[in-house]
Order: C-alpha cells, then sequence, then structure tokens
C-alpha cells in the first residue's frame, strides 16, 4: 500500500505542477476584484478536494512568472493588520492565453478521458 501511496503522491505532484497556471489565470478570471496570493490560495482549497492543500507557497512563484509574462497585473497595497499584500488581477492578454489553454486543456481532458474508458 506505501508503494501505492508514493505513486499516487508522485502523479499528484505532476498533475499539480502541470496545470497551476492554468486554474490560478482561471481564479483571477473569475473574480470581480483583484486577489492577493492568501486568497488565491484559499479558494484553491475549497475547490480543489485537496489537490492543492498546503501548497500556498508554491504558487507565488507561479504567480509571478504569469505576472512577468503580462498574463497577470499585481500592486502592492497596505493592510491594516501585517505586512503589504500584492493584489493580483488577469490582463487582456491573461484572458486570451486563458482561452486558448482552456480548448487545449479540454481537448486533452477528453482524449485522456477516452483512453481510460472501461480502466478500472
Amino acid at each position: 500500500m506505501a508503494e501505492i501511496e508514493s505513486h499516487l503522491k508522485k502523479f499528484q505532484k505532476e498533475l499539480s505542477t502541470g496545470t497551476v497556471s492554468l486554474v490560478l489565470l482561471a481564479v483571477l478570471n473569475q473574480s470581480a476584484e483583484p486577489m492577493y496570493g492568501y486568497q488565491i490560495a484559499k479558494r484553491l482549497e475549497r475547490g480543489g478536494d485537496g489537490l492543492f492543500a498546503g501548497k500556498q507557497s508554491a504558487l507565488y512563484p507561479v504567480l509571478r512568472n504569469l505576472d512577468g509574462a503580462g498574463l497577470l497585473a499585481s500592486d502592492v497595497e497596505p493592510s491594516v493588520a501585517g505586512p503589504p499584500r500584492r493584489y493580483y488581477r488577469i490582463t487582456e492578454l491573461g484572458q486570451q492565453v486563458l482561452a486558448a489553454w482552456v480548448k487545449n486543456w479540454s481537448t486533452a481532458r477528453e482524449f485522456v478521458d477516452n483512453v481510460l474508458k472501461g480502466t478500472p
């Protein structure tokens, strides 16, 4: 059983790594207001059945990369309680890239689902 758990954890890590940018763009696209990292992490924990649980620190490098690529924009704002917070919002380019990624994801998901049909 430990060997199966080990393989499952490795698979979940690879799956998470491959989808985190897509999910971050989607969360920010659905948000009416800019969000800071902790808000995004909590949103992912609520909706991800534990897939992104405990991965909050791993989100920040991805957010910075998406920001650097022009897919997100960010602003630092002072916080009443604690250090300043960096708020992220999706850019127009980010929305266009998200649409292309969603189309690609849907095609890939459909292919994988078809291959897996009949697999226990």
